[in-house]
């Protein structure tokens, strides 16, 4: 079973990607709603929630925990390695390498919450493949939240789009980098923005397939494309709103069945019951 964890519903296009590629696993998905968003926090903090969900979900039974967070990536994925060596985690990198081998301008722009960009993974990424690139950042303040609130194509999410794309543009650029895992959600507005001769870049389908490659070397693959596995979602906030959002984001590829649980789980102090 595969444990995927995101401070929101943003991970869920992590969770979409892996499901399509490989329907036959058991999923388990925790949304820290009650922490959301994990972009302008400590680090410290976020990797303090990150210990605690990752080992509530392998209370759970999960095997392998993907980080469908930039930002708690960004915060802990180094720590939890090391806290959990026995166990294999995939987290998110922002593509920047996928975007500076694409561009033809010279220009890429960065969509990233504060604590991807402050993250040492990030200039990690962009000293080893963004020379000769320009690199334009936005962490586009609010635009998590109008996600999170179901606001997809809103005049307020277009705002937030319209303010950190349009000087990019002017710049320039013709590669744009889903550096937030909530943004994928909000592709269409951003090409509604941003026009047909600019790439945008969603990492997800990238991070699946690096689940795949683990998964195979462990001999831990067997059923994956098999029919649809049971999917578990939780979260640590309201859990209607929750469900619906669920129903909404997931409608098009995965739908949750009839099979799939959803409940809410909750802080004490620092731990999750």
């Amino acid at each position: 079973m595969i444990g995927i964890f995101d401070s929101g519903v943003g991970g869920l296009s992590v969770l979409r990607a892996i499901r399509e590629q490989m329907p036959g696993l058991p999923l388990t998905y925790l949304a820290d709603q009650a922490h959301v968003p994990y972009g302008p926090r400590p680090l410290e903090e976020v990797r303090a929630f990150s210990t605690e969900i990752t080992r509530h979900l392998l209370s759970r039974g999960a095997q392998l925990i993907v980080v469908a967070c930039n930002a708690a990536s960004a915060a802990a994925l180094h720590h939890l390695r090391a806290a959990f060596p026995q166990v294999p985690f995939v987290g998110m990198e922002p593509a920047v390498k996928p975007a500076a081998e694409c561009t033809h301008s010279g220009v890429v722009g960065v969509l990233a919450t504060p604590a991807t960009f402050q993250g040492a993974l990030y200039a990690s990424v962009l000293e080893r493949f963004a020379g000769g690139v320009t690199v334009l950042q936005d962490t586009c303040p609010g635009l998590v939240a109008q996600v999170e609130a179901g606001d997809l194509a809103g005049p307020r999410t277009r705002q937030i789009l319209t303010r950190a794309l349009e000087p990019m543009l002017a710049q320039g650029m013709d590669t744009v980098v889903l550096g937030c895992t909530h943004y994928p959600f909000i592709i269409p507005l951003i090409q509604e923005i941003t026009g047909p001769a600019v790439r945008v870049i969603d990492p997800a389908p990238a991070v699946a397939r690096q689940v795949g490659r683990v998964l195979a070397a462990r001999g831990w693959l067997q059923g994956s494309d098999g029919p649809p596995a049971a999917m578990t979602f939780l979260t640590t906030g309201e859990l209607e709103p929750f469900k619906a959002l669920l129903t909404r984001l997931l409608a098009g590829c995965c739908p949750p069945a009839q099979n799939d649980s959803c409940e809410a789980v909750r802080w004490h102090g620092g731990s999750l019951a």
